[in-house]
């Protein structure tokens, strides 16, 4: 196991590494027929995997940079080329009602649909089949992988899962037959009919609710708010485990009546036992000249969730702060105690009840 574990750790440090190196030529043989496009006349297509609906001509790319026509098909540049594999704890997605302490076998390819400004993976996320040196892995052999780590949960992650949706699709498939649970974080920017037939495979998903108002979409990440908040309600409805985070920027989305207004939503239209987790900003890519959200702020926020109603409140990227702790709603007592991503103390029976007045805590446990 620890050789397995250290050549894994040697993998992931490969691939991240070569930002330098050439870039790689696709020849046809490695290029995969994206899912869900129209075909257009001219060998025009239109994609239809992201609310942008990219209109493509002939021998060019979508706005995302991974999916390209080729004389009137449409080819996904990154299906089964990762750029990063690694072992991660479930809490770092974050997910925190979800098998907790587990190792969550992490993957991404390069590319995003979005282009938000304080992205903390931009190298990869902002980058383009080619910039990033990848390694091809089948989704056979990533769910062998898996396998040999004996890790319980496949991630689709760091950068946006919707990209490489024909990879994470296969690789979620294969995985649910051999028992391993698939979990994605992401922005939520994906349109209906791909997200529906995603759900039956998927066991969780932490989504990015970046702000609660259209103008910080479109300023900030270049987004669509609506969309996002479509996204939620199909997963909802659909029975994938759902949580939320939120990246509080200083002064952009810090408003605690916005946020109010965005709790009350997903209190009315998620339920009130969805976990929210809002999360401290560091300054990074375009908005270095920011400071990091004032912890105070974070704490306040909280209160306002919780005010509205909404049970399972977080504050993330501040390791010790006693709101990484899950407590029981009904007497209160703490029930996962976290120090960043570690466990100190976990007071759930394998059901789900608290050990102290046997609540039942909504969540997957085992």
């Amino acid at each position: 196991m620890r050789k397995l574990f250290f050549s894994l750790f040697l993998f992931s440090i490969l691939l991240i590494l070569p930002f330098v190196l050439p870039a790689p030529s696709f020849p046809e043989k490695l290029l995969k027929e994206a899912m869900y496009f129209d075909k257009l006349p001219d060998k025009v297509v239109q994609c239809k995997l992201c609310p942008r609906k990219c209109v493509i001509p002939n021998k060019k790319r979508g706005f995302c940079g991974v999916r390209e026509n080729r004389e009137g098909t449409l080819y996904t540049l990154v299906y089964a080329e990762p750029v990063t594999v690694n072992i991660d704890p479930i809490e770092k997605k974050p997910l925190f009602h979800f098998l907790p302490g587990s190792a969550a076998f992490s993957v991404a390819t390069v590319g995003c649909n979005l282009k938000c400004k304080f992205c903390q993976n931009w190298q990869i996320s902002q980058a383009k089949p080619g910039e990033v040196k990848s390694i091809h892995i089948s989704p056979e052999e990533l769910v062998l992988k898996a396998i040999e780590v004996k890790a319980p949960v496949i991630a689709y992650t760091y950068t946006e899962p919707t990209i490489f949706y024909e990879y994470m699709l296969e690789t979620a498939k294969i995985a649910k037959k051999a028992g391993i649970k698939n979990v994605m974080h992401s922005a939520g920017f994906i349109n209906p009919e791909p997200l529906k037939e995603l759900c039956p495979y998927l066991d969780a998903a932490n989504i990015d609710l970046k702000g609660f108002t259209q103008k910080y979409y479109e300023e900030m990440c270049l987004g669509n708010l609506e969309d996002v908040l479509r996204t939620l309600k199909i997963l909802k409805q659909n029975g994938v485990h759902l949580e939320i985070t939120n990246l509080v920027l200083p002064e952009l989305n810090d408003d605690p009546k916005t946020v109010e207004a965005m709790c009350i939503w997903i209190r009315d239209n998620l339920g009130v036992d969805v976990p929210l987790h809002f999360s401290r900003f560091w300054p990074l890519y375009k908005l270095m000249h920011l400071s990091p959200t004032p912890v105070s702020t974070l704490e306040k926020l909280r209160e306002v969730a919780l005010k509205v109603g909404l049970k399972y409140v977080y504050i993330g990227n501040v390791p010790g702060n006693i709101a990484e702790t899950t407590f029981c709603p009904k007497c209160g007592k703490p029930l996962i105690v976290r120090s960043g991503y570690t466990i100190l103390e976990n007071n759930l029976d394998k059901q789900g009840h608290c050990k102290f007045c046997k609540q039942k805590i909504p969540g997957i446990w085992q």
